[in-house]
């Protein structure tokens, strides 16, 4: 064998193994680009698939005394999980969001395939019956994880 067969065959596995590191490098990119599926308070049917993360963005007002909880009956488990909620404001360019323009972002993850029901209740007082206070908002989703 000559050393310059050794010399091909070791730049076709570099070049092969460059083109693959910069395959997986573009695909985590993408992925982190691309973050998890955002659903507004009028999609009430969610469909995904199992350990996918998802967020439900819903208007929000932080001035205005109320806030965004997930309400009873709260959804399985076994299904569904909630893991946090955020501030995502919608600002103009340069300054502070108008007060009513903000959102919430509330993330869940979708644990194991089943089907169940998701409830976010806007309250001030968010204790029993809280979804008749005057200015209560109560969203409904039905969520499918495949």
């Amino acid at each position: 064998m000559e050393s310059g067969d050794i010399t091909r065959s070791s730049r076709a596995l570099v070049a092969v193994i460059a083109v693959a590191a910069l395959l997986i490098a573009l695909y985590t990119v993408v992925s982190e680009l691309s973050g998890p599926e955002v659903y507004g308070p009028d999609d009430t049917e969610i469909a995904v698939s199992a350990g996918d993360r998802f967020t439900i963005e819903v208007p929000d007002d932080p001035g205005d005394g109320y806030q965004w909880i997930v309400a009873a009956p709260r959804p399985d488990p076994a299904v569904l999980r909630a893991t946090g909620d955020r501030a995502a404001p919608q600002a103009p360019a340069g300054g502070p969001p108008p007060p009513g323009h903000g959102s919430r972002a509330m993330d869940f993850e979708a644990v194991h395939p089943g089907r169940t029901d998701l409830r976010l209740l806007r309250c001030r007082r968010c204790a029993t019956g809280a979804a008749d206070e005057p200015g209560a908002r109560a969203l409904n989703f039905r969520v499918t994880v495949g």
